[in-house]
């Protein structure tokens, strides 16, 4: 089964909190291997967009730092799944350590 897994950047790490990511990670999963990659400018950031528009480009699950309960709620009815507390690290690395189940995750860096 093929899902895609979305990652939000700042200086090419994941990024802390959420929304104030520069670029989102994709990558797309297929027999638990990255098939394909792609980094992506995300529309500007207003609250509550992107839930919905990582939804649209076809993700699955997001993995990020921190993320406020807003957004939390937003992926929930958009039926994307979201990891918190991830490292802050190169984004395809938090996809391999995922998929292997060797993501460790700390606090959810984000409380608002």
């Amino acid at each position: 089964m093929r899902t895609k897994i979305a990652v939000p950047t700042a200086n090419g790490t994941v990024c802390a909190h959420f929304g104030h990511c520069e670029t989102f990670y994709f990558a797309t999963i297929e027999n638990n291997a990255i098939i394909n990659e792609e980094f992506i400018t995300p529309p500007a950031h207003e609250p509550g967009l992107y839930p919905k528009w990582i939804k649209e480009q076809g993700a699955t699950m997001v993995i990020t730092g921190g993320m406020g309960q807003k957004a939390q709620t937003l992926f929930d009815q958009e039926e994307v799944k979201y990891v918190v507390g991830a490292p802050s690290i190169e984004p395809k690395q938090v996809v391999v350590h995922f998929l292997s189940g060797q993501l460790a995750t700390t606090a959810n860096s984000c409380s608002h």
